[in-house]
């Protein structure tokens, strides 16, 4: 399975499909994408989690709707 790099226009979009949010792991600077039913993380704004990506030098991948957040 190839992971191709995505952005986050197509990200938003296959989040909504799939009735995700952008999140936030708790007492970190991680995110993720959540359901928004997890303890361990918070829902934050999608300009939120946009500017931690480029702080942490982030990229979304995607392959077959399934999306992953990894280092550029």
């Amino acid at each position: 399975m190839v992971m191709e790099k995505i952005d986050i226009v197509k990200a938003k979009q296959i989040a909504q499909n799939k009735g995700l949010k952008p999140g936030k792991v708790k007492g970190t600077s991680g995110v993720q994408f959540t359901k928004g039913k997890n303890d361990r993380l918070s829902v934050i704004t999608w300009e939120e989690f946009e500017s931690i990506l480029k702080q942490r030098k982030l990229s979304i991948y995607e392959s077959g709707g399934w999306m992953k957040i990894m280092k550029a």
